[in-house]
């Protein structure tokens, strides 16, 4: 009976992603990794058990202090896993203690690298590329500290940045402003771009009409001249200008006859009166 408590207390075992640790007199003697049974010393030796797998370790919200001076919450997750058991074991133990020295470590980092940003920069930052650049960062700085724990941070990720509702709706009453008072200046500037069109479009307007006046003008007075040169030329001797009075006259006879008053009074010396006294 003896024989088998040993023997049950000799033998351990091992799964699969999971840490072994051997402690004997609170002193790891011996850590393993390996699936499968395992020994060690009855009664004498204790085996504390780590997993090896990636843990996610949701990290409550904190406030950081921007370059302005400005508050942001900020929320994130980390990755994590244990990469040196015996080392785990000798300086945190657990995972709660691990998970407390993280939430310390990350805050640290995030408390650095946002302490180089705006916090206009921060809530319209979109760039993805960016974000990664920032998250990258803070990863390397949180898993250089983490060496020391026996942890290997793999990722950490930021949620969301967010205001304190203390100032949420300052900040962003603040920003609805100056968006409206640049959607004013656009306004002006393009009510003022408009008006100079609109003035130079009249101005063309103005000098291309005056010119066309100018034009009309000139073909008027040369039309005018070029009548009056046609009208010297077919009654350039006496007869075609008598001939030409004598027209004239009888336009004026034909229509003051046309009228209700049929009585015409004409110079006796005149030579439609010559005619018309003649025809008698």
């Amino acid at each position: 009976m003896l024989a088998l408590i040993l023997a049950a207390g000799s033998m351990f075992t091992v799964a699969e992603d999971e840490y072994a640790c051997t402690v004997r007199f609170s002193k790891i003697i011996d850590t393993t990794s390996e699936a499968g049974l395992h020994f060690k010393l009855p009664f004498v030796d204790s085996v504390k058990y780590f997993t090896d797998a990636t843990q996610l370790y949701d990290i409550p919200p904190s406030e950081v202090l921007t370059s302005d001076k400005q508050n942001m919450t900020v929320d994130c997750y980390i990755l994590w896993k244990i990469s040196d058991p015996k080392l785990f074991y000798q300086t945190l133990g657990s995972t709660a203690k691990a998970e407390e020295r993280l939430d310390a470590i990350t805050y640290s980092a995030l408390k650095t690298d946002m302490g180089t940003l705006a916090q206009a920069d921060i809530i319209n930052m979109n760039d993805g590329a960016e974000r990664n650049t920032i998250y990258d960062d803070i990863t390397v700085k949180v898993d250089a500290a983490a060496t020391s724990y026996g942890i290997h941070v793999e990722d950490v990720k930021i949620k969301r940045f967010d205001l304190p509702e203390s100032n949420l709706n300052a900040v962003y009453g603040r920003m609805i402003s100056e968006r409206n008072q640049m959607a004013e200046k656009y306004t002006a500037d393009g009510n003022y771009d408009a008006s100079i069109i609109r003035n130079d479009v009249d101005k063309q307007v103005n000098i291309i009409v005056s010119d066309a006046e100018a034009a009309a003008a000139k073909l008027e007075a040369e039309g005018e001249q070029e009548y009056m040169r046609l009208l010297a030329e077919a009654y350039d001797t006496q007869d075609k200008k008598d001939f030409y009075e004598f027209s004239l006259a009888l336009d004026a006879l034909k229509a003051s006859l046309n009228g209700d008053e049929k009585t015409v009074i004409l110079d006796a010396n005149s030579e439609l009166a010559k005619i018309l006294m003649g025809g008698k």
